[in-house]
């Protein structure tokens, strides 16, 4: 097993004094490789909390650059970085902030030609995305390719988080089989988005991540956590595996990859 250096002991000294991490655990997460997919409002707290807590390498994949308007959200960038690689904005700030870990980026846009082969290195994937096309890609490559993936979305003052571990519990299409119809649900661009939901929820990711890495507490496998930040209320959804999904069922219909043209969610 890996060792710790004496700074990185110091570093991590508060998550190392736990009864369930120990020195062990904080091993395990510097040797562990997470997939972070979309650099944006989700992505940028996922991100900025697995580097802190030493998870060894992050895999970040955005293929867009930095805008204005992102910054209300995604704390990932900053102003100077207008215009730059959202992939390469999000390693300068994870390396700022913790140069003991590797960061790969990945600034392309996830396909089926390129998916598998991305994932394959990572432990666990994270999705952050802000479209159902990747999302319903996302889902269907970590259900073949034995990947557990937490899942999270927002829109306006909504948001959700749910873990997903083939095999053991349901997938995304298990609760939503089908994408909805063009123009049923807004993006974020049309609908908005205040720029705390993501933080909140991706925190939340992070942390499903951190508990699968090390074998630790209840996930949010077979739960979909529901958050109204208006109402300042998680409600709680039972899920279970649908038998007959068509990626996960007993006699899956999808079996192999395609990239989806439907609409986006924001």
């Amino acid at each position: 097993m890996t060792e710790l250096t004496n700074v990185e002991i110091e570093r991590y000294s508060r998550q190392i004094i736990l009864s369930n991490v120990g020195g062990r655990g904080q091993k395990r997460l510097k040797e562990s490789r997470v997939l972070v997919v979309g650099a944006g409002g989700l992505g940028s707290p996922v991100a900025y909390y697995l580097a802190a807590a030493g998870i060894g390498t992050l895999g970040i994949v955005d293929s867009d650059a930095v805008e204005l308007s992102n910054l209300q959200r995604q704390i990932l960038h900053s102003t100077e970085r207008l215009g730059k690689s959202k992939a390469e904005s999000a390693r300068q700030t994870l390396l700022a902030l913790n140069p003991h870990i590797t960061v790969n980026t990945y600034p392309v846009r996830l396909t089926k030609d390129n998916i598998l082969s991305i994932i394959e290195d990572y432990h666990v994937v994270v999705g952050g995305v802000d479209n159902f096309p990747t999302r319903y890609l996302l889902n269907d490559a970590c259900i073949m390719a034995s990947k557990p993936l937490v899942e999270g979305g927002v829109l306006q003052w909504d948001g959700l988080v749910m873990t997903i571990k083939p095999g053991e519990g349901p997938c995304y299409r298990c609760i939503f089989p089908d994408p909805p119809p063009l123009g049923a649900v807004p993006s974020c661009q049309e609908a908005g988005i205040i720029g705390v939901i993501p933080g909140v929820i991706g925190v939340i990711q992070a942390t499903e991540v951190i508990k699968l890495l090390l074998g630790i507490g209840r996930t949010l496998t077979g739960r979909l956590l529901l958050y109204d930040a208006l109402e300042m209320h998680f409600r709680e959804v039972a899920a279970e595996r649908n038998t007959e999904c068509p990626v996960c069922g007993d006699n899956p219909r999808i079996r192999e990859l395609e990239d989806y043209t439907f609409a986006c969610e924001g």
